[in-house]
């Protein structure tokens, strides 16, 4: 019997033992991890649009009942809003579009209840409340007076925020198709059989027009250029890949410089060969070189020679001989 007590007294011993050693490992623990978090520099967390006065709950509360646009918005270019943790309430996440949340939350929902619901929104205030970010882009600053804006057409008309298709710029669909839906006119010069290759994927819209709005060209006269993104130094956008039309020649031709490239091409699409806007050269330049001018370079445009007989299918295609007809450095003429 006693020999029994003994063993148990020490398996008691043991048992106590292991249990102090294991809350003495804990309290090591908690010390080191105090004395870390001591030393460790403090981290703001990301602002999510936590309360902080003014209505404002944040977006997490938003997660409850909008979980399918919640758990997409970190895909989301305005999700920058609220991983920089240092923007405001009233400019990170979903209340940095709609306002505050408050009175939605408090109402469980509801359209009348939200500060800025786009879909009852006028156009000017739906434009305003973009701008309120987007205002400082550069490309953004004749928005006001685009046409699109003068037209009533605004920033939710072509794009969707929550659930856009297109892999750029959150548009509400592919961009030549979003063009198309109010420009159906142009839909059809693009199948035509000289055009530029909008159709095929090789350039978009937005590659020569902004749609935001442009500055007034300089190239003919600022009239008609139908919000084209003008290129360096305000020249035409068509200079951006035609830059061996770019210049600056000794001998410029003046219906380049003066009314631009669509005095002759039609941008879109042409049933003529380079866009052209006749089908036969000659008559294409007959519209300006008439018998209405002076016939002098210096006071009007140049008559046609006695020697041209434009029956004669050897002159009625200008370009065989004038062949630098965008500019020459070495002939007045556009000789070759």
């Amino acid at each position: 019997m006693i020999s029994g007590c003994g063993a148990f007294q020490g398996r008691r011993n043991i048992a106590a033992e292991r249990v102090f050693r294991n809350q003495m490992m804990r309290a090591g623990w908690v010390w080191v991890l105090a004395v870390l978090g001591a030393a460790a520099p403090a981290r703001t967390a990301p602002h999510t649009g936590g309360s902080s006065g003014a209505g404002y709950v944040g977006g997490d509360v938003c997660k409850t009942c909008h979980a399918d646009i919640w758990m997409n918005f970190f895909k989301n270019p305005h999700y920058k809003s609220v991983a920089s943790g240092r923007e405001p309430p009233e400019r990170t996440g979903c209340e940095a579009c709609h306002g505050p949340a408050k009175a939605h939350v408090e109402a469980r929902g509801g359209k009348t209840t939200i500060g800025r619901a786009f879909s009852r929104m006028e156009p000017k205030a739906v434009m305003e409340a973009c701008l309120t970010c987007h205002a400082a882009s550069f490309d953004k600053s004749n928005i006001r007076r685009s046409e699109h804006t003068l037209r009533d057409v605004t920033c939710i008309n072509c794009h969707s925020i929550h659930h856009s298709p297109a892999p750029k710029f959150l548009l509400a669909r592919k961009q030549n198709e979003l063009c198309y839906t109010c420009h159906a006119a142009v839909r059809s010069q693009f199948e035509m059989p000289s055009r530029h290759r909008v159709n095929e994927g090789f350039l978009q819209c937005s590659d020569c027009h902004n749609p935001h709005g442009s500055m007034a060209a300089t190239w003919s006269m600022g009239v008609g250029s139908h919000m084209v993104e003008t290129a360096l130094g305000t020249e035409s956008p068509c200079l951006k890949c035609h830059v061996d039309k770019r210049g600056p020649f000794v001998f410029e031709h003046a219906s380049v410089r003066v009314e631009g490239c669509q005095i002759c091409h039609m941008p879109h699409g042409s049933t003529n060969a380079k866009l052209l806007r006749r089908p036969v050269v000659f008559t294409l330049c007959l519209e300006c070189h008439n018998e209405g001018a002076t016939g002098t370079r210096n006071q009007g445009v140049d008559l046609q020679s006695s020697r041209h007989n434009l029956l004669d299918p050897e002159f009625q295609k200008c370009t065989v001989c004038h062949v630098r007809i965008h500019g020459s450095n070495a002939d007045p003429y556009f000789l070759r």
